[in-house]
C-alpha cells in the first residue's frame, strides 16, 4: 500500500501538521526537523496528494488551451509550444478543440468555464469584433490568441499578420516577380488571418506601384493541403499568367506545390512560392519552403506569462494588453534561397508591438 501522511509522521516522530508544513515549504521549521521529515518521505517513498493540496489552495495548476483543430499543423505546434512554456512554470495544459463552427466554439468556451482549470488560452476563430461582450461572461483569467478580436476585454497575444504577409510578398517582388498569386483569401474578411494577410499583400503591391489584379486573388475556405491543391488546380485551368505565389499558410503552399510540380511548373524557376507559419515540415519539403516564422514560441511564452500573471496576481489587476510578437522572413529553396533545410536566411526580427 502507498505510504500515507500518518506513516511519515510516525517514522519522523513529528505531528502530521509538521509533515504538512514541510511538504508545503512552510518557512518556520527547524532544519533538523525538516531533515527528519524529508528522510522519512524518502525512505517510505511517500508522494504528496497534489490534487488535494491544490483543492485546499483553490488552484489546480492546470490551464486550458482552446484551439480550432489539432489537424492544422500550426495549432498542433502551437499546442506543443504552450505545453513547454507552461511546464516550465509548473502548469499542465488541457487541450480543447472546437472545429470550425460558431456553435462548437461557444460550447467549448462555456464548458471550459466549469472545468477544474485556473485559466484559459483561447484561440478565437469564428467570433468577431461584435462579440467582445461575450468574453465578459468568461470570469476566469483568459488570454486571447489569434486575429479575430482586438482591443477586447482580455489580454491578447497575436502575430504581425499584415507585416508578415507584406514581407513575404516583397521578397517575391525583389526577385523580379510581378504576377503574384494570393492563395487563401476569404472574400469580405477584414479582421482575421486571411483578411490581414491580404492587406499585407496589397500593401506590398501598392508600394511597388503594381495594381491589384483580382484574377490573382484565390479564395480558399479552409487552409489544408487538399484545399491548396484543389484551388491551385482550378486556377491553372483558367490559364492566367503568374510567376509567384504567396500562400496564406504553409499547408496551402504544400498543396499548391504538389499541383505545380504535377503540371510541370518548376519551383522556383517558373513560379516562386512562399508560405506562412514556418511549421516543421517546411524544412523537409522538396524544395524546402520559404515562409514567414510568426514567432510561435514567443506567442506561447508571452501568452502563458500573461495568463499566469492574471492567475497569480488576480484576474483584474491591470488593464488588458495587446501584444504582437516579432516575425522572421525565412527564404529557402522555393524562392531561390539556400538549400539548408534547417535554418534558411532570415531578416532581422521585427520588434514586438505592445499597447
Amino acid at each position: 500500500m502507498a505510504a500515507t501522511l500518518h506513516d511519515v509522521s510516525k517514522l519522523a516522530g513529528v505531528s502530521i501538521k509538521t509533515v504538512s508544513n514541510v511538504i508545503n515549504d512552510y518557512p518556520y521549521i527547524r532544519e533538523s526537523t525538516r531533515a527528519k521529515v524529508l528522510a522519512a518521505i524518502a525512505e517510505l517513498g511517500y508522494t504528496p496528494n497534489l490534487s488535494a493540496r491544490n483543492l485546499r489552495i483553490g488552484r489546480s495548476n492546470v490551464i486550458s488551451l482552446v484551439i480550432p483543430e489539432l489537424r492544422n499543423a500550426y495549432f498542433a505546434e502551437l499546442a506543443d509550444s504552450v505545453m513547454r512554456a507552461a511546464s516550465g512554470r509548473g502548469y499542465a495544459v488541457l487541450i480543447e478543440q472546437f472545429g470550425n463552427t460558431r456553435e462548437e466554439e461557444l460550447a467549448v468556451v462555456r464548458k471550459a468555464r466549469g472545468q477544474m482549470v485556473d485559466g484559459i488560452l483561447y484561440s478565437v476563430l469564428t467570433l468577431g469584433e461584435d462579440d467582445r461582450e461575450l468574453l465578459n461572461e468568461v470570469k476566469m483569467p483568459t488570454v486571447l490568441l489569434g486575429e479575430r478580436i482586438f482591443d477586447g476585454p482580455k489580454d491578447h497575444v497575436t502575430m504581425q499578420n499584415v507585416e508578415g504577409a507584406r514581407a513575404a510578398t516583397e521578397a517575391l517582388l525583389r526577385d523580379g516577380r510581378r504576377r503574384i498569386v494570393a492563395l487563401g483569401a476569404h472574400p469580405g474578411e477584414v479582421i482575421g488571418s486571411a483578411g490581414l494577410r491580404l492587406t499585407g499583400y496589397r500593401e506590398a503591391l501598392d508600394a511597388a506601384g503594381l495594381p491589384l489584379d483580382d484574377e490573382l486573388v484565390i479564395p480558399v475556405d479552409t487552409w489544408h493541403r487538399a484545399d491548396g491543391a484543389r484551388a491551385m488546380r482550378a486556377f491553372l485551368d483558367q490559364d492566367v499568367p503568374f510567376d509567384g505565389v504567396v500562400a496564406f499558410n504553409d499547408t496551402l503552399a504544400f498543396g499548391a506545390l504538389r499541383v505545380l510540380q504535377e503540371a510541370g511548373r518548376r519551383v522556383p524557376e517558373d513560379v516562386a512560392l512562399i508560405g506562412f507559419d514556418d511549421i516543421d515540415e517546411t524544412r523537409y519539403s522538396m524544395p524546402t519552403l520559404s515562409t514567414i516564422d510568426p514567432g510561435r514560441d514567443e506567442i506561447a511564452r508571452r501568452a502563458v506569462d500573461l495568463l499566469l500573471r492574471r492567475i497569480e496576481e488576480g484576474a483584474d489587476t491591470v488593464q488588458p494588453v495587446e501584444v504582437a510578437v516579432p516575425f522572421r522572413l525565412i527564404e529557402r529553396e522555393s524562392t531561390g534561397g539556400p538549400p539548408d533545410a534547417a535554418t534558411g536566411r532570415s531578416l532581422p526580427l521585427e520588434p514586438a508591438v505592445t499597447h
